[in-house]
């Protein structure tokens, strides 16, 4: 028997109370979404009231117009994240029976759907209030980091989107029958690579230590375009490095797929998380380079 690490005994539910016989609870991964939210509000008001900061020390948009703003990208997080997943993840199951789009609270959310949701809501936020779009863009994604570490340790604690089976000393032994179908010996535990805190560390504390540091110490925010092109380049590529480690999704493992690609040549292929994050890398690549040579110039 291998080290590894028994996953503590967490509840995702923080509390619960019944009323009339209906069960109420405040989830961890609910808290999360709220504290993330927040914290992005503080962030940006902060950003916006230090005029020089920005290009000519002109903020892209008032602090009063941050909430209303808020209020887009709370309705994009939730339905691109629920239409994301699917279309990207389960499209079959849910087309055979639509009315199972509407149950958010059984789960089953997809960031790079709710980043798409986000990306809409904005730009049509930006203009309908005559907003600079990639000033706006910036604005909101040197935000985002701390609500996505929040959202990886939620998932943590919820004990889901665990990773491949390993060996390493500080591997994970979830609980429930698929945690543990990892084709052991009978009787023998399975421990999984806890990718939930791979992704809270490179998406979370990373990326915002990055981004913060290019916002307030490297004038980023003179350059439009440069904070949102590092942010989808670094999630993208923290992401894409992560499926190495993270179990994919169950309907895309068969006999002849036991890594779960979902585009593979002789074996060899990416899973449908990395195929969803190259465009993000060459996107953010694209505005990289543009926020830069626009600045040479």
């Amino acid at each position: 028997m291998y080290a590894m690490i028994q996953f503590p005994d967490l509840s995702p539910d923080i509390f619960s109370i019944s009323i009339a016989g209906v069960e109420f609870a405040l989830r961890w991964y609910a808290l999360a979404y709220i504290v993330g939210i927040l914290i992005a509000w503080r962030l940006a008001l902060a950003a916006l009231k230090r005029p020089a900061l920005w290009p000519d020390q002109t903020p892209p948009m008032r602090p009063e117009q941050v909430e209303d703003l808020l209020t887009w990208i709370i309705l994009g997080v939730i339905l691109g994240g629920r239409l994301g997943y699917v279309l990207f993840y389960q499209p079959g199951v849910y087309l055979s029976d639509p009315l199972q789009i509407l149950k958010v609270w059984e789960g089953g959310m997809a960031f790079h759907g709710g980043l798409i949701g986000v990306v809409v809501a904005s730009w049509i936020f930006a203009t309908r209030h005559n907003i600079p779009k990639l000033g706006m863009a910036d604005l909101v994604a040197h935000t985002v980091a701390p609500g996505l570490l929040l959202g990886r340790l939620a998932n943590f604690v919820n004990a889901e989107l665990w990773g491949r089976p390993t060996d390493l000393p500080w591997g994970v032994a979830f609980p429930g029958y698929s945690a543990q179908d990892c084709g052991q010996a009978l009787g023998e535990i399975c421990a999984r690579h806890p990718s939930q805190l791979y992704e809270a560390m490179m998406e979370g504390l990373l990326l915002g230590a990055v981004l913060l540091w290019l916002a307030y110490r490297r004038g980023a925010f003179h350059r439009p375009g440069l904070i949102l092109g590092v942010f989808l380049a670094v999630y993208g590529a923290a992401r894409f490095l992560v499926e190495f480690f993270r179990q994919p999704d169950a309907q895309f493992i068969s006999s002849g797929n036991p890594l779960g690609l979902a585009w593979q040549i002789d074996g060899t292929g990416i899973t449908q998380g990395q195929m969803l994050s190259l465009p993000m890398i060459l996107l953010g690549l694209f505005f990289i380079l543009r926020a830069q040579s626009r600045a040479a110039g």
